[in-house]
C-alpha cells in the first residue's frame, strides 16, 4: 500500500517565478528517488501558496528523502523561497 504526502508551502511574494527554475532541476531527482511514484505541483497564485502532492511506496521511503536532501542542502534552497518551513503530512491510501 502507498503513502501519499503533502507538502503546503507559503511561497514568499514574488518568488514564485523564481522558484520555478529550481523545480524544474530538482522535480527529476523527486520522481527518480527510490520509493517515489508521482510527484504533482499546484500553485495558488492569489495566496502565493504550493501545494505538492506525492506518491510514495513507504512513509520510509519519503523520510530517506527528506534526510537525503536536509544533507545536500536543497531543503535548505528550497526554504529560501518560503515564510515558513512546508507542512507536511501523510496520508495512507484507502481503497473502497
Amino acid at each position: 500500500m502507498s503513502v501519499r504526502v503533502t507538502l503546503n508551502c507559503q511561497v514568499k511574494p514574488d518568488q514564485f517565478q523564481t522558484l520555478l527554475p529550481f523545480l524544474e532541476d530538482n522535480l527529476p531527482n523527486v520522481r527518480g528517488f527510490k520509493g517515489n511514484m508521482q510527484v504533482k505541483v499546484l500553485f495558488d497564485e492569489k495566496n502565493n501558496e504550493m501545494f505538492l502532492d506525492e506518491e510514495w511506496l513507504t512513509l520510509e521511503s519519503h523520510q530517506a528523502y527528506l534526510n537525503f536532501i536536509e544533507q545536500n542542502g536543497i531543503l535548505e534552497e528550497l526554504g529560501s523561497f518560503l515564510l515558513a518551513p512546508p507542512t507536511i503530512k501523510y496520508f495512507d491510501k484507502v481503497e473502497i
